[in-house]
């Protein structure tokens, strides 16, 4: 069996074979052959990048499990292939958008040669655009695929390349094992047709972005809260900044603060180390921001525009963020709450996301649907159901969120507009956003979650993952800090197990590398892969009682501290 630098090694030089590469390209595949320290090599060519639950993301570079031109050529090669066998006799069409990272645009205009060297018809935004507008646009335009140059939060050296189908949602199964064995099939670089059709290349007008803004406007024909509140906004030096100020200009509000310092589309992110909204870090500037104008709402979006972090102020003026689980269980909240017709009705989420949320929907009457991890089995959810049920709007905890159906990927854009109108009617209340979450947990129960990221990078990090999710199906655990699990949840076999009677019960969901872990307490572990970065994921949800608004913090306490002892015994 050859080992991993033997198959890299034998990858790079048949990169070399090709007579399609550049000589720079070819200068580069040299040096990492010859050098003596073989692990860049391996990292670059060990094998193919492939498409995971955000599709096609990696490192910008020269490799082929790197993103560069030959990469998203062969990518793009094996769509237009898998694309003209799907829809035979008929003129297809595809819709291209990027973000502000390094090398979006180039990567973009490779896409649109591809394609319509294969005579396809390409739709292509002439300027960086967030990715809920490419998804609109592949149905206001009715495309058959479509595709967005992105990384999302990813730090700055990626890239990536989301691939969506007729429906405005990301790939999914078959698609995406099918578009793979396409790609796979090309043995050669010179198999990808690179020379562009120009009279197949059209760039989108503003005509998508226009109907975008009316279907926010209709989503929002219920918000008459008071509009002047101060609210700030940053785009993290992504595509936010071209949709989202007018967004909430057209929806009528009037003191919109942009973080200056940001709002220039850079894919070096130079004020931040990571572009990432979860992360505090990242939202520093935002929160300054929010201090020095007394804002009702601090929000900042992620480069490619799909999630949007969420800052609020509390009692006391002082401003703190919401996590995912919370900023989507308030938005939920208030959903319900003002839901008048339930009939049919269903709210969707993803099951590391807040159990809160099939609380308060069972409460409602209202169908929670739970579903894998990624939006796109949200968005395959609400195609299934379209002529049965009638979707209100998802969510997961990593700050993705969609109110309406319009677009079929999470939504920044629309989103900041929905908690800006939240935001604007409690305060036509007299209240705030801080006095809605208290009451959520008063009535509903205090959920509480944690996230811990084991950033495992390269060969070597990947193999490691894949022994840590061994142990844990192998080696259980019994007890996590104190507390007996009772059930364990593996999506890999697709069954749950009773620890205590040995009852074994099929989940009804597909095939997915997830371990969840339950316990007496009520508390909730879920380990899983990331489908788009070099991590390990560990969810840790805990709930409690709050009886009175008044015992928040010291309720939040306890449950931090609970988090902490689990997250410890778990990783440990």
């Amino acid at each position: 069996m050859r080992t991993l630098i033997e198959q890299s090694r034998d990858q790079a030089k048949q990169w070399l074979s090709s007579s399609t590469i550049d000589d720079e390209t070819r200068q580069e595949i040299n040096r990492l052959i010859n050098q003596p320290d073989t692990r860049e090599l391996v990292d670059r060519f060990y094998k193919n990048l492939e498409f995971g639950t955000g599709g096609l993301r990696g490192i910008m570079g020269v490799g082929s499990n790197c993103m560069n031109r030959y990469t998203v050529g062969v990518a793009t090669q094996g769509l237009a292939h898998y694309l003209i066998k799907s829809f035979p006799g008929q003129k297809i069409k595809v819709a291209i958008a990027y973000d502000s990272r390094n090398n979006s645009p180039f990567f973009a205009r490779v896409t649109a040669d591809v394609f319509s060297a294969n005579g396809i018809e390409v739709h292509l935004f002439p300027e960086l655009r967030p990715t809920p507008l490419l998804s609109y646009a592949i149905r206001f335009l009715k495309c058959q695929a479509g595709v967005v140059i992105t990384a999302s939060h990813n730090p700055k050296e990626y890239n990536g390349y989301k691939a969506y189908w007729n429906d405005g949602a990301q790939l999914v199964p078959p698609h995406d094992k099918n578009v793979i064995k396409e790609v796979n099939a090309i043995e050669s670089f010179d198999k990808v047709k690179f020379n562009p059709n120009p009279a197949l290349i059209k760039t989108i007008g503003p005509e998508v972005e226009a109907s975008y803004y009316q279907e926010v406007k209709h989503l929002l024909n219920w918000s008459n809260g008071k509009k002047d509140i101060p609210i700030v906004y940053s785009s993290l030096h992504g595509a936010g900044i071209t949709m989202v100020p007018e967004c909430l200009r057209q929806m009528g509000f009037t003191r919109v603060h942009i973080v200056d310092e940001q709002k220039q589309p850079d894919g070096n992110f130079p004020t931040v180390s990571s572009p990432n909204p979860e992360e505090s870090a990242a939202m520093k500037l935002a929160l300054e921001y929010a201090a020095k104008t007394k804002a009702a709402l601090v929000m900042a979006t992620d480069p490619d525009t799909d999630r949007v972090g969420i800052g609020i102020p509390d009692s006391h003026g002082n401003y703190f963020l919401l996590n995912g689980n919370q900023a989507l269980s308030l938005l939920l909240w208030f959903i319900l709450k003002n839901l008048k017709d339930k009939k049919k009705a269903y709210i969707a989420k993803t099951i590391v996301t807040s159990e809160l949320i099939d609380s308060m929907c069972a409460h409602e009457g209202v169908e929670c649907v739970n579903t894998l991890t990624g939006f796109k089995y949200i968005a395959e959810l609400i195609r299934d159901r379209e002529h049965t049920h009638r979707f209100i709007a998802a969510g997961e905890e990593s700050y993705g969120y969609m109110v309406g159906d319009f677009v079929r990927d999470k939504d920044a854009v629309s989103a900041c507009a929905f908690y800006a109108s939240m935001a604007s009617m409690a305060y036509a209340e007299g209240k705030n956003l801080y006095d809605w979450l208290l009451q959520m947990y008063v009535e509903h129960g205090f959920y509480k979650e944690g996230l811990i990221n084991l950033v495992r990078k390269g060969a070597e990090g990947e193999q490691q993952i894949k022994d840590m999710m061994t142990r844990f199906r192998q080696h259980p655990p019994a007890t996590l800090a104190g507390e007996r699990v009772t059930r364990i949840l593996d999506y890999q076999l697709i069954q749950e197990k009773n620890v205590s009677t040995g009852e074994v019960a099929a989940i009804a969901q597909p095939k997915s590398d997830v371990l969840q872990f339950y316990t007496e307490q009520g508390s909730k572990i879920s380990v899983r892969p990331s489908g788009t970065e070099p991590k390990i994921k560990f969810y840790i949800s805990v709930s409690a009682e709050l009886k009175t608004a008044k015992d928040f913090k010291a309720t939040e306490r306890e449950l931090d501290d609970r988090i902490g002892k689990l997250g410890k015994a778990i990783t440990s």
